[in-house]
């Protein structure tokens, strides 16, 4: 689960990892208030206005009506008020959300905290994730703070420095301290990076996060050390442990299909292709997506609908599916293990008939427990359903209908 950079640092000033200050508002009004109490608790003259959307590249995204940045520095109170009116509201385009665009709730109102100084601020990166190769969790870090680190591993891939960290141990001190050694960092400073990793360290275990990201992560001109932006993604797994995260989901920022499945029980992922995957169990949803890939198609959706499969989650999968305007066919491939494939016939042929006239070609392949009674229900419903045994041979009828 996503969420907001406002609340992701309200998850890391909890732990104790220095934040730049700063209140989200929804209006023009409430910004100059929230701008106000800044100047009142921080002494910031400076503000700066970040559109909350859960999309990177906010900075150099565009407001497409108004032609803003989703990230602006405003210098007075008035320009607070002008910056949330051209922000709120509005569609931001960034590299991430594709031209869509993304529509803007929330804006927050934060301190400048590049102010001058004994030093000039500096910018870092970094992100705390598991690695899947080893097991362990990992901190990346750079020196090239404020940049995509995609960019940064491509042109510059020598200036990433990597911690792995055993999690059956946690993070040893000498590890911190070898992170702010690869970022240059001496003095208080250094003292106050180290501080700031184990702190991040601590908020990235217990909240069961599946990354961390910090970019950029800024030395102040007096050696603060603040996290400037935050990018946080929890665990779905684990958020029956955390209500109090769990009730921080956005679902304005989710694809609209994919929080239908949801309450619905189904594991849906919308993907670019045509050819809508209905399956039961992730481990075979992957491998038909790969064969529908070695077949020349292109998956349109992940759709997993577990080992209970029904008619009630046939007939919400199929509706899923159904809105992806791309989808020219569907291939339902069912393993009869838990579930019984009668039933899932059974609820495929009284879905069909709830939905009504479904224009796009179905091919069912099913497997294991009652298949051959399965594929009867099918082949005596006299729905324009075609049946397939192989899952090769699924595919390929897939193929001859897509084209």
């Amino acid at each position: 689960m996503n969420i907001h950079e406002y609340q992701a640092k309200e998850i890391l000033k909890k732990f104790g990892v220095n934040i730049q200050e700063g209140i989200v508002v929804d209006s023009p009004e409430n910004a100059l208030r929230a701008a106000k109490k800044l100047n009142a608790d921080t002494g910031t003259k400076w503000f700066v206005i970040k559109a909350q959307i859960h999309a990177g590249g906010r900075g150099k995204g565009k407001i497409k009506e108004t032609g803003s940045n989703g990230v602006v520095l405003v210098k007075s109170f008035d320009a607070v008020i002008e910056a949330a009116k051209n922000i709120l509201g509005g569609t931001l385009v960034t590299h991430q959300t594709g031209s869509v665009g993304k529509t803007v709730n929330k804006i927050l109102i934060a301190q400048d905290v590049y102010y001058p100084g004994e030093s000039e601020p500096k910018e870092y990166y970094m992100s705390i994730l598991l690695d899947r190769a080893t097991g362990w969790n990992v901190i990346m870090a750079s020196t090239e703070g404020g940049m995509d680190i995609e960019t940064v591993a491509a042109e510059t891939p020598d200036k990433i420095f990597k911690e792995w960290i055993d999690p059956k141990v946690g993070l040893q001190g000498f590890q911190a301290r070898k992170v702010a050694f690869a970022l240059g960092l001496e003095g208080e400073a250094f003292k106050q990076m180290i501080k700031f990793i184990f702190a991040l360290y601590k908020a990235y275990v217990e909240t069961d996060s599946s990354m961390f990201e910090i970019n950029p992560v800024l030395k102040t001109s007096d050696d603060k050390i603040l996290a400037v932006d935050s990018k946080v993604n929890i665990d779905d797994n684990a958020l029956y442990r955390h209500k109090d995260i769990a009730e921080l989901r956005d679902l304005s920022e989710e694809d609209p299909a994919e929080v239908e499945a949801s309450q619905s029980d189904l594991n849906y992922v919308k993907l670019d292709g045509n050819v809508g995957c209905m399956v039961n169990g992730a481990g075979l949803a992957m491998a038909t997506m790969d064969m529908i890939k070695l077949c020349g198609g292109e998956p349109a959706n992940f759709l997993d609908v577990g080992g209970g499969a029904n008619a009630e989650t046939v007939e919400a999968g199929f509706r899923i599916i159904l809105k992806d305007p791309n989808v020219k066919a569907i291939l339902i491939n069912i393993f009869g293990g838990i579930v019984r494939c009668d039933r899932v016939a059974t609820g495929v042929v009284e879905a069909y008939k709830n939905i009504g006239e479904i224009d796009v070609p179905i091919i069912v392949r099913l497997q294991g427990t009652n298949a051959e009674e399965g594929a009867r229900i099918i082949e005596e419903s006299g729905l324009k359903v075609t049946s397939a045994i192989v899952l090769k041979d699924a595919a390929e009828k897939v193929k001859e209908v897509v084209g």
